[in-house]
């Protein structure tokens, strides 16, 4: 990004692929912005489902799914990124942290940084693996305030990331968020990489509307996205400007 071109925030936004993104996983994909700074941005496809579903997820990790509102729940495809790792988005639990704080979980710190190019080390990939044990926390740092979960992002706008194994078993037990998908895999861009991406009108951005995560068939929630812009995808022609 230029120095004199203002820095935008599209955290807890949508991007709504354009008619002319000829990609196999983000052609007409809309993606769930959980963060984006300077130094880039990490988000999660919400409309791609994986070759397996939910419940066949828990039966490889030995857990029951105990939650008959998702018992024929999909799993996402996230993103390209760390396809063996898993991402729950979920509504707000408990008093997550929020990111780039001394109070951030190490393990969920970790993995951000990672996403947003920030590490050069690259981690192994994990299953919604249990956190990691911290290096050291900083001498300025405050004690952490408990959570639901070991390892979640209050993202702004209501909703929370987490990465913990933790989410699931309390799936497993028939509690948990109620509103909840979970993906394998993310999707990043690192510093300007995005911003450069909208300027070559690849994507459509607009504020996010949880229901079309959570509440709207996935075949459906392209359209609705767009709709959110007063849009229909027959409208936009390849090449067409941002609206």
């Amino acid at each position: 990004m230029s120095s004199d071109t203002a820095p935008i925030n599209l955290t807890h936004h949508f991007l709504i692929a354009m008619p002319g993104l000829n990609d196999e996983l983000f052609g007409k994909s809309v993606v769930y912005l959980c963060e984006h700074s300077a130094r880039g941005a990490l988000g999660l496809i919400i409309n791609k489902p994986a070759d397996i579903g939910l419940g066949e997820l828990f039966d490889r990790l030995d857990l029951q799914l105990r939650r008959a509102d998702l018992q024929g729940a999909p799993l996402m495809r996230g993103g390209p990124i760390q396809t063996e790792r898993g991402f729950v988005l979920h509504e707000a639990m408990g008093e997550a942290k929020a990111f780039g704080s001394d109070e951030t979980p190490p393990a969920l710190r970790e993995a951000i940084r990672e996403a947003l190019g920030s590490l050069e080390r690259v981690a192994s990939p994990s299953l919604l693996t249990e956190p990691a044990e911290s290096d050291g926390a900083p001498e300025d740092a405050q004690p952490e305030t408990p959570s639901a979960y070991a390892s979640s992002l209050r993202i702004d706008g209501g909703l929370e990331m987490t990465t913990s194994r933790d989410v699931l078993e309390a799936l497993s037990s028939g509690a948990g968020p109620r509103k909840v998908m979970v993906s394998l895999g993310y999707s990043s861009w690192g510093e300007g990489q995005l911003e450069s991406e909208l300027a070559e009108n690849s994507w459509l951005t607009v504020a996010a509307d949880p229901a079309v995560i959570f509440d709207i068939p996935i075949e459906q929630r392209y359209d609705k996205a767009m709709a959110l812009l007063g849009l229909e995808s027959w409208m936009l022609a390849p090449g067409a400007g941002r609206a």
